[in-house]
């Protein structure tokens, strides 16, 4: 026959439950790498002859907002680092051939 849990241990399985994990978070004005990818990007579109950053993002249809979010070392998605290689005309292994030591 089966046991059915006790009050007190009902009571602790959902404390525990709605205990959310604690993420560890990044700080993106001290992390390295981070930093190391913002400067790349911003490396790049300077190689490549834009000195203004806003003129580039318009012609590769991001916001200026979002450009300089980039730049600066916001998060960044995936997705959009991969959309931004293209746009500088690179594959990923270029793009991170340089800059990550």
């Amino acid at each position: 026959m089966e046991k059915k849990p006790t009050k007190k241990a009902t009571k602790a399985v959902k404390k525990a439950i709605k205990k959310p994990i604690a993420k560890k978070a990044i700080d993106k004005k001290t992390d390295k790498d981070i930093q190391k990818l913002a400067t790349r990007i911003k490396t790049i579109r300077k190689k490549l002859g834009y000195t203004n950053a806003d003129f580039f993002a318009y012609e590769n249809e991001i916001t200026r907002s979002q450009y300089a979010r980039y730049e600066t070392g916001e998060n960044i998605r995936f997705s959009s680092l991969m959309m931004l290689i293209k746009a500088f005309g690179m594959t990923p292994q270029e793009f991170f051939s340089e800059g990550f030591e």
